[in-house]
């Protein structure tokens, strides 16, 4: 972590203790922490966290994949400052770190998780690859929400795929950064993201999952706190 991180999580924006223990249930809650496995494809979903982009080329150069995509335009909430497509930045960071380029693909239309499934899935049919294995790349608080929307994006048969998902090695005390914004943009983002595993699955963007009490617990003190309420989906 830089001197810039370091200050702006030491700066914290009084969250109190509290409300970080409840942004911690939720965040243990989205981070499913994994095992992974060698795979056919090594899929970067795109962000404003580059620390995914260089998660995902660090797994390939371990030999954990056969082949190393990126996809994703720029999202909707988590806005970036890059110029150009978030899967053409993680290309660029794939490169520096030692990735060959044909060893690379990347999707650069997709604006959402939904998207970034079914234009990978396009791409690849399109290439004649058909991937028996996918390790998913997300930041870790997505992990959950990125599974089960693959799970239920991809148009092809996900029974015959083995499905991975992981993300950059942090914490949720490390992982604030000028990037990401400090803890109470990141406590917001992941009260709005627990809110999406449940509304999304009902319009079917996503398959159900079993939210525990003290999750949701959480989650109400946080909403009612209203200190974290911008990514909420007004209903």
């Amino acid at each position: 972590m830089d001197t810039k991180d370091q200050a702006l999580v030491k700066t914290n924006r009084t969250v109190p203790p509290e409300d970080m223990r409840d942004g911690q249930i939720i965040w243990d809650y989205l981070k499913l922490g994994g095992t992974i496995e060698k795979s056919d494809l090594i899929l970067g979903l795109g962000c404003n966290d580059i620390r995914v982009a260089e998660r995902a080329s660090d797994l390939w150069l371990q030999g954990y994949g056969d082949l190393l995509m990126f996809s994703g335009k720029n999202g909707i909430r988590a806005q970036t400052v890059w110029s150009k497509p978030e899967a053409e930045v993680f290309r660029d960071k794939a490169l520096e770190k030692g990735v060959p380029s044909d060893k690379i693909l990347i999707e650069n239309k997709s604006r959402n998780t939904g998207e970034n499934v079914q234009l990978s899935f396009k791409i690849l049919e399109e290439k004649g690859i058909r991937p028996k294995s996918i390790i998913l790349v997300q930041k870790p608080y997505m992990e959950r929400r990125t599974l089960v929307t693959f799970l239920k994006q991809w148009p092809g048969d996900t029974s015959s795929i083995k499905i991975y998902v992981t993300s950059p090695e942090v914490t949720f005390s490390e992982y604030p950064t000028k990037d990401t914004g400090d803890f109470q943009n990141v406590i917001a983002i992941i009260v709005g993201d627990l809110q999406r595993i449940q509304l999304y699955a009902e319009i079917g963007f996503q398959i159900p999952q079993h939210i525990p009490d003290d999750v949701l617990d959480a989650f109400n003190r946080l909403k009612n706190a209203g200190r974290y309420n911008s990514y909420l989906i007004q209903q």
